[in-house]
């Protein structure tokens, strides 16, 4: 081994703790990428697998009642090569030893129980004989939320008629990883779940012989999208055909998704702090390096080593450790990556998980991270090369300072003068300053992005469960209502008060944006589910005209005032030019309303509802329960607070994962920021220190000046810190926002002081660790050290 591969060794191990800590902070970046693609392609991987094996449709459309006999039209459709036809319908389930009512949506299996589309993939147990009248398969979630085995016996309101089911097996299917039950805002396993039934059974429980309300077709790769859905449309609109969508706008696609672009653009927004944030580091710990071996460095040069040899030997050295960066990191990130995949998957009830990160993943991570490295050390190693041999062996010329007016105004102040000595350490190096300000200020910055959820999940909930939604219980109807059926709702038990609301799909369309939602028409004295505009007031929707949710009226670029066109997605299929009246708040989904009386008029019908909001008396929930699931025409019974409390407690375990980790990631970038500074700031003044001690100062005193300068800096690197991070937040915000859901921006203080009390106090450990050398400087050796 040559002279200058065992020098760099033996610097490697001497410098072992800055090595660490600044590993540590590389070895974040690493660990989130691979974390971020990991994840992204363990859940790509498996759910292109599950969708390919169980032939998961391209293109979805519902209608009220078709015959069968439209499949050959269906077919003569150019890029369609497979279509599946059912019955989909929702009843209410009566659950054994269960008073709530639960939701089941019914699914036809066609003769001989072979699907051509959508196909269920068996867990447990076999499918239903498909000359069995009474035989359902359900999906295993909903199974192992309720505790069903094989043989147990469930029943089911279908088409108001209480008929006993027996569970024949367990399946999952490609169309429900994520499931949501009418009315639901999130998968509730245990009152919601799917039910697969033989054709001849649905057709005569519903009194479809013959019939179908749901399509779905597979299309070819050489086929256009945009007309089969056109084509399918048109074939179905005379039977009641309430439009037709591909597998952006399907619910269980559309949420994983927005799950997967929001892991994506983490791999895109956190790892370049980190990488930033170590090359700033590598470079100091060089540049001081460099500094202290000026002599060593002529020496070298004066035996023979050229400028290429002594400038790579400094390289080295931070590739050495980012090499070790980048080990800790790919370990961390395989492991986390792997249990966090893990834990993605049985949420979102796949079968199995194909986990596996491409080399491609690890090799542009390390590359990465050695880049970011070496670009941190290459300054300083030319600056080594460039040295003559007998200046490099000379000492330093000593710094030219000059009174200036910064050093007028210290002198003016009368202050201390350690104190001094700590405010012209600062000012005197003041690109070193900005740029640790800087680096810590991303510490900060990290915390405020973590911490601000809290918060903004409050405000989701109290927007959506007490500002908007404030009734107790939904009841949703099996199909469209007369809004007079609202005073036989208000008959049920336990029912204080009720109100009606009608959802019309309809397409929106501005020009050459559109988008297909459900407007909800609601009268103007509802009080139980309300409409908040966007300063947080409750209003009504307008006589005449729409009120749109905010996100809706940005991905249609319109505003109050503009018109757009609107296609009610059923009945006569017409189209009206309507205007916006404004737009409102809406954190789930997108909204749209309008008046009940002016959508009647619109239509030219009776008012009709589709649920009713209910006002219950707690006491007598059994009791409506019992009736609702003996009732006609009704799909479910939504409890809201039971969506609240649900919701809340997934959310705070995601929040609690999430802070943990952005708060270990904020503490270590403290440390490795603050540890370095104060470490390099000791060697460079270490015979400056010394002198002090032996000249009156006491150990407080120095320490003092050691430390004051690196605290100055963390104070100033706290408004840079709120801002960066009010920034990080508006990011993720945009990111995280889809059709499904949004998340509001919401800064306390609360939140900025946080952030600010755990850099802070991370900086003061870290620099304490470094101040106890002080304890242990031998005077005499460090006055004799040559500057």
């Amino acid at each position: 081994m040559r002279a200058l591969d065992l020098k760099l060794l033996r610097d490697f191990v001497r410098l072992w703790a800055q090595s660490l800590s600044i590993a540590l902070v590389l070895g974040c970046g690493v660990a989130i990428l691979l974390i971020s693609f990991g994840m992204y392609g363990a859940l790509e991987t498996t759910r292109e697998a599950y969708y390919e094996r169980n032939r998961f449709a391209d293109i979805f459309a519902n209608a009220r009642r078709a015959p069968r006999t439209l499949e050959d039209e269906i077919l003569t459709i150019d890029g369609i090569w497979a279509v599946d036809l059912r019955i989909v319908r929702d009843a209410v389930l009566d659950l054994p030893d269960r008073i709530e009512a639960s939701t089941g949506r019914i699914i036809s299996l066609p003769p001989g129980n072979n699907p051509r589309l959508n196909v269920p993939l068996m867990r447990s147990g076999r499918l239903p004989d498909p000359g069995a009248v009474g035989e359902v398969v359900v999906n295993e979630p909903f199974a192992e939320e309720n505790g069903f085995v094989i043989g147990d016996i469930i029943h089911a309101n279908l088409n108001g008629a209480k008929r006993p089911l027996t569970i024949t097996g367990t399946a999952l299917s490609p169309e429900f990883i994520y499931s949501i039950g009418p009315g639901q805002l999130l998968p509730d396993n245990k009152t919601f779940g799917i039910l697969w039934m033989p054709q001849e059974a649905v057709e005569a429980a519903f009194d479809m012989a013959g019939a179908f309300n749901d399509v779905g077709v597979k299309i070819s790769r050489e086929a256009e999208p945009e007309e089969v859905v056109d084509r399918l449309e048109d074939l179905l609109k005379p039977y009641g055909g309430t439009g037709a969508f591909d597998r952006m706008e399907q619910t269980s696609h559309a949420f994983i998704d927005s799950e997967m672009e929001q892991l994506r653009t983490m791999a895109y927004i956190l790892p370049p702090v980190f990488f930033a944030i170590a090359a700033y580091l590598v470079n100091m710990v060089i540049g001081r390096i460099v500094a202290l071996e000026r002599g060593q460095i002529g020496l070298l040069k004066a035996l023979g080593y050229n400028n290429l040899e002594v400038s790579m030997h400094y390289v080295y050295l931070a590739v050495l450790i980012a090499i070790v960066g980048v080990l800790i990191g790919w370990g961390i990130g395989t492991w986390l990556a792997r249990g966090m995949a893990v834990l993605y998957a049985n949420f979102f009830t796949f079968p199995y998980l194909l986990y596996h990160v491409p080399l491609t993943s690890y090799a542009i991570s390390g590359l990465l991270g050695i880049g970011a490295a070496a670009g941190g050390a290459i300054i300083n190693a030319i600056r080594a090369a460039r040295l003559e041999p007998a200046i490099a062996m000379s000492p330093p010329a000593p710094p030219n300072f000059r009174r200036g007016f910064f050093d007028r105004m210290l002198t003016a102040m009368r202050l201390s003068q350690p104190t001094m000595m700590v405010l012209r350490g600062i000012t005197r190096w003041p690109m070193r300053a900005i740029l640790t300000s800087f680096g810590l200020s991303l510490a900060v910055a990290v915390l405020v992005a973590s911490s601000f959820f809290e918060d903004s999940i409050e405000e989701v909930i109290d927007v959506a469960f007490f500002q908007a939604n404030r009734q107790h219980a939904m009841l949703v109807m099996s199909g469209e209502t007369r809004e007079t059926a609202l005073e036989e709702v208000k008959d049920l038990p336990a029912v204080l008060r009720a109100e009606g609301a009608y959802s019309m799909p309809a397409r929106l369309v501005n020009g050459h944006l559109e988008k297909r939602v459900s407007i909800e028409a609601r009268r103007p004295d509802d009080d139980l589910a309300r409409i908040i505009s966007a300063d947080g007031d409750a209003v009504v929707a307008p006589t005449e005209g729409i009120l749109l949710s905010g996100r809706l009226a940005g991905q249609l670029d319109v505003e109050a005032g503009d018109t757009l066109d609107v296609e009610f997605l059923f009945g006569r299929r017409e189209s009206f030019r309507i205007s916006v009246t404004g737009t409102v708040i809406q954190y789930f989904g997108l909204g749209a309303y309008v008046d009940a009386d002016y959508a009647a008029r619109l239509l030219r019908q009776e008012p009709q509802i589709s649920f009713a909001n209910l006002l219950v008396d707690h006491a007598g929930l059994g009791e409506l329960h019992g009736e609702v699931k003996q009732t006609p025409n009704v799909a479910g019974l939504v409890m809201i607070s039971d969506a609240r409390d649900s919701f809340r407690e997934t959310i705070s375990q995601n929040i609690l994962i999430m802070t943990t980790i952005y708060f270990t990631i904020a503490v270590l970038i403290t440390a490795g920021v603050t540890y370095n500074s104060t470490r390099i700031q000791l060697s460079e003044r270490a015979r400056e220190l010394a002198s002090l001690r032996i000249l009156g100062f006491t150990n407080l005193e120095v320490s003092y000046i050691l430390m004051g300068e690196i605290l100055i800096l963390v104070l100033l690197a706290q408004p840079l810190g709120w801002a960066i991070g009010s920034l990080l937040v508006w990011s993720m915000v945009q990111s995280f926002s889809s059709d499904l859901y949004a998340i509001p921006i919401v800064l306390k203080r609360d939140t900025f002081a946080y952030a600010s009390v755990v850099a802070i106090g991370a900086a003061i450990i870290s620099a304490l660790i470094v101040r106890r050398r002080l304890d242990t400087l031998n005077l005499v050796s460090v006055m004799k050290t040559r500057e």
